[in-house]
C-alpha cells in the first residue's frame, strides 16, 4: 500500500566507541549539551519556513539558536532556496564549516547540478566528489571533456555501463564514447542484455542506433518483446531464426505470459517450431506459461507444474503447485508438491502449517499433530493457528525492555542522535530519519535498543519497526506494537463499529507508524487513505475534510482509515481478514477471487490469493491483531474467531468474548555451542513478524 549509503563502521562497534570524541563534535559545531528547550523549538520552526523562502530573513528568528543542534540547517535551507543565485565561494564556506552534516552533503550534491546547468565546469571540478551518483559522475566526465580530456572506457566508462539505466545527465557522454569509438558491438550488446535482463526497453531503443545493421533491428526486437510483447509475439512470426531473434521472441512470449496467458500459449504452439530455442529458452518460457496458468487457476495448470522440466523448476512454481493443489483441496497433491520443494523451503512455517493440515485430512493425524505442536510455539500467523487446533494457550514471549539512565544519558550527548531528536520534535520526520540511521550505522544491537526506546518516549514509534527488525531484537514487542492512545485508535475504532485491535493491525502494517508515509499510489499517513478515497469517506461519514496534506495529521487519517475500514467490513459480513485484503489489493479484485473460491476454507483461501504481497498482508495484519489484542487487553482474541468461513457474519468482539490466554514456556538451557543455530532459527520462523 505503500520509498549511495554512508560507509559502514566496524561491526563490533560498541557504545563507547559510538561517543568516542562526542564532545570534541560538539565543541566543534558550536552545539552544548544542554537540554534544547520548546522555545528554541518554537524559534527554530520560525527561522525554518523563513529560510525555505530563501534570503537572509530566517537570522532575525535565529538569534538566540547559535547553539541549537539544528542550526545549521538553517543557512543550508536558505542556500537551498537560492542556488541559482549562489555562488561557489558562498558555499565552499558552509561546507568547510559543517563538513560531515547531512545539509552539508546535500548542498554539496544540489549545488553540483547547478554548476552543471551552467556549465561552469571549473567550478564543478573544483567541488566535486566522487560516489555522488551515476547523474554527477557522468558530469564529471563532461566537465573534464570540456577541459580538453578524453574517454578512457575501462577508466572512466566500465562501472557505469554495468547499469541497465542511465540518467539523461550521462547521455553526452556516451554520445561522446561512441564518437571515439569506444562503443563496439561486443559492448553495447553486453549492456543490452543487462537493460533486458532488467525490463528496460528504453536502455535497448537508444543503444540500438548505435550498432550497425542488421544488428540494431535485432535490438529494437528486443526493445519491442519489452515495451510491447504482443506486437512483438505476432511480428516474430516473420523474423528470421537468429539467436538474437530467438532471444527476443522467448522474452515476448514470457511477458505475454504475463499479460495475456491464452494469447501466449496459442503463440507459443507457433513459435515453438519456427525457432531452435535452447533448452534454457525453453524452459524459461515453459515456467512462465505454467506460472501464469497457475494465478489462473486454470483447469490443467497442476498437470503444467507437475510435468515442469527440474531444469525449469523453481521455487515459485513449486509454491504455486502448493497453491493450486489447496485450491482444488487435493490434499495427497498438496503432500506431494511440499514434498518436491527444497528443504529450505519446507521449513517455511506456511508449508509446515499445510502439510500437517494434508496429514490430517489424510488419516496422518499423529504426524499431522506434531507438526501442530512445533508450530505452536511460535509467535506467528501459522503459529497462532496450530495453537488454535491444539486448543493451546498463545506463545507470547516479550523482553524487557532495558533500563540504564546512565547510557541513555551519553546517547543523547552523541551529536547525530540528538539531531535525529531534535527535527522529529519539529516535525520534519524525513530528516530526523536520514540523521537517525547516520548516527546508528554499525552501531551493536544494545546501543540500537537504547536509542528505540528514548524514541518511543518521545512518540517516535516507527524506530522500532525499522530497527528492531530481526534476531531476538524482535521479542521487544510493546516497543514494536506501540499503544498511541493519544491518536485515537481506540475511540475511533469503536465508534465506526470494527475492533481496536485489527485498526492497530492495518495501521501497524500500512506505515509502520510513520506518519508521513506516501506510497506510489499516493497513498498516505498512518493508514495509507488515497486523498480521494479519503474525500468520499469523509462525505459519507459526515466527517471533516480538509484536502490530502491532512492525512498525515494522525488524528484525521485514523478517523477517516477506520470508517474505511468499517466500509470494507462491511461488504464481507463483516469478515477482517476479507476486508484486509479489500484495504490491500481493492473491493473488486477480492470479489472476482471470491466468486472464483468461496468454497474454500479461510487458510486455504489467503493460501490461493494471487497477490503474494496481499497474501503476505493478510497474514501479516491477522497476527499483528492478535499482538495488539494482547497489548490491549492482556489476553487475545483466537485468530480464527476472525477467520470466519466466507458468507458467515462476523460477530464483532465484545466484553463477553472469550479470549485467550498467552503463555510463555521457559525453554531448556541450550548448549553454548547451539546459541547461534537457535538464533538463526529464531530468525527464519519470525521472518514475516
Amino acid at each position: 500500500m505503500f520509498a549511495k549509503a554512508a560507509p559502514r563502521r566496524h561491526p563490533l562497534t560498541r557504545l563507547s566507541t559510538l561517543l568516542l570524541g562526542c564532545g570534541a563534535l560538539l565543541a566543534a559545531l558550536g552545539v552544548h549539551a544542554a537540554t534544547p528547550t520548546e522555545a528554541q523549538r518554537s524559534a527554530f520552526k520560525q527561522a525554518w519556513t523563513a529560510a525555505q523562502q530563501g534570503g537572509d530573513g530566517w537570522r532575525a528568528y535565529a538569534a538566540k539558536l547559535r547553539d541549537y543542534p539544528l542550526y545549521p540547517y538553517l543557512p543550508a535551507a536558505a542556500l537551498e532556496h537560492d542556488l541559482r543565485q549562489t555562488d561557489l565561494t558562498t558555499v565552499q564556506a558552509y561546507l568547510a564549516q559543517y563538513p560531515e552534516l547531512i545539509p552539508a552533503q546535500d548542498l554539496r550534491r544540489d549545488f553540483l547540478l547547478e554548476l552543471a546547468r551552467r556549465q561552469d565546469w571549473s567550478g564543478f571540478l573544483e567541488l566535486y566528489q566522487p560516489g555522488l551518483g551515476d547523474a554527477l559522475a557522468c558530469d564529471a566526465l563532461q566537465a573534464r571533456m570540456a577541459g580538453g580530456a578524453t574517454l578512457d572506457f575501462d577508466r572512466d566508462l566500465a562501472e557505469l555501463w554495468t547499469r541497465a539505466e542511465l540518467p539523461g545527465a550521462c547521455d553526452p557522454v556516451l554520445q561522446a564514447a561512441h564518437d571515439q569509438g569506444l562503443l563496439t558491438a561486443p559492448r553495447l550488446w553486453a549492456r543490452i542484455d543487462r537493460a533486458a535482463d532488467a525490463g528496460k526497453g528504453g536502455t535497448i531503443a537508444a543503444l540500438a542506433t548505435w550498432l550497425p545493421a542488421p544488428q540494431n533491428q535485432e535490438a529494437q526486437w528486443l526493445a519491442q518483446a519489452l515495451r510491447d510483447p504482443a506486437a512483438a509475439v505476432a511480428a516474430a512470426a516473420n523474423w528470421p531464426d537468429t539467436a538474437r531473434a530467438r532471444q527476443a521472441a522467448a522474452l515476448a512470449l514470457q511477458r505475454q505470459a504475463r499479460r495475456d496467458t491464452p494469447a501466449a500459449d496459442a503463440a507459443w504452439q507457433q513459435l515453438q517450431t519456427r525457432f531452435h530455442f535452447s533448452a534454457s529458452q525453453r524452459d524459461t518460457i515453459l515456467r512462465a506459461l505454467a506460472l501464469f496458468h497457475a494465478t489462473d487457476f486454470d483447469t490443467n495448470a497442476l498437470a503444467r507444474l507437475i510435468a515442469l522440466p527440474a531444469a525449469a523448476q523453481t521455487a515459485a512454481t513449486r509454491e504455486w503447485r502448493a497453491r493450486v493443489a489447496l485450491a482444488k483441496q487435493d490434499w495427497p497433491a498438496v503432500l506431494a508438491a511440499i514434498a518436491a520443494m527444497p528443504a529450505e523451503q519446507q521449513q517455511d512455517a506456511e508449508w509446515r502449517w499445510f502439510r500437517a493440515r494434508a496429514l490430517a485430512a489424510t488419516g496422518q493425524a499423529e504426524q499431522a499433530q506434531a507438526i501442530y505442536a512445533e508450530l505452536a510455539g511460535e509467535t506467528t500467523f501459522f503459529g497462532f493457528l496450530a495453537a488454535d487446533q491444539l486448543k493451546q494457550p498463545y506463545v507470547i514471549c516479550p523482553r524487557a525492555p532495558l533500563d540504564d539512565p546512565q547510557q541513555e544519558q551519553a546517547l543523547l550527548a552523541q551529536p547525530g542522535l540528538l539531531r535525529a531528536f531534535e527535527l522529529y520534535a519539529v516535525d520534519l520526520p524525513k530528516l530526523a530519519r536520514r540523521e537517525w540511521a547516520r548516527a546508528l550505522d554499525g552501531a551493536d544491537e544494545r546501543t540500537r535498543l537504547l536509542a528505540v526506546e528514548l524514541a518511543n518516549r518521545r512518540g517516535w514509534y516507527d524506530r522500532a519497526a525499522f530497527t528492531l527488525n530481526r534476531g531476538e531484537a524482535m521479542r521487544y514487542y510493546t516497543l514494536r506494537f506501540p499503544l498511541a492512545s493519544q491518536d485515537g485508535v481506540v475511540p475511533q475504532a469503536e465508534q465506526a463499529g470494527i475492533d481496536p485491535a485489527w485498526a492497530y493491525g492495518i495501521l501497524r502494517s500500512e506505515s509502520a507508524w510513520m506518519s508521513d508515509a506516501r506510497s506510489g499510489a499516493d497513498a498516505r499517513g498512518l493508514m495509507q487513505l488515497v486523498p480521494a478515497t479519503a474525500a468520499l469517506v469523509a462525505k459519507r461519514n459526515g466527517l471533516a475534510w480538509a484536502g490530502g496534506d491532512s492525512l498525515y495529521d494522525p488524528a484525521t487519517n485514523i478517523a477517516l482509515g477506520t470508517r474505511y475500514l468499517a466500509q470494507m467490513a462491511a461488504r464481507f459480513n463483516g469478515a477482517p481478514w476479507l476486508a484486509s485484503a479489500a484495504y490491500n489489493a481493492g473491493p473488486n479484485r477480492v470479489d472476482q477471487w471470491v466468486a472464483a473460491r468461496s468454497a474454500l476454507p479461510p487458510d486455504l483461501f489467503i493460501a490461493t490469493i494471487p497477490y503474494k504481497e496481499t497474501r503476505e498482508y493478510v497474514a501479516r495484519v491477522m497476527d499483528y491483531s492478535v499482538m495488539y489484542g494482547w497489548r490491549l487487553h492482556g489476553s487475545v482474541l483466537p485468530i480464527s474467531d476472525r477467520l470466519t468461513p466466507i458468507g458467515q457474519p462476523y460477530q464483532l468482539p465484545n466484553s463477553l468474548s472469550a479470549r485467550k490466554p498467552v503463555d510463555c514456556p521457559v525453554p531448556p538451557p541450550a548448549p553454548a555451542s547451539s546459541v547461534q543455530v537457535s538464533a538463526a532459527a529464531a530468525t527464519v520462523n519470525k521472518a514475516n513478524r
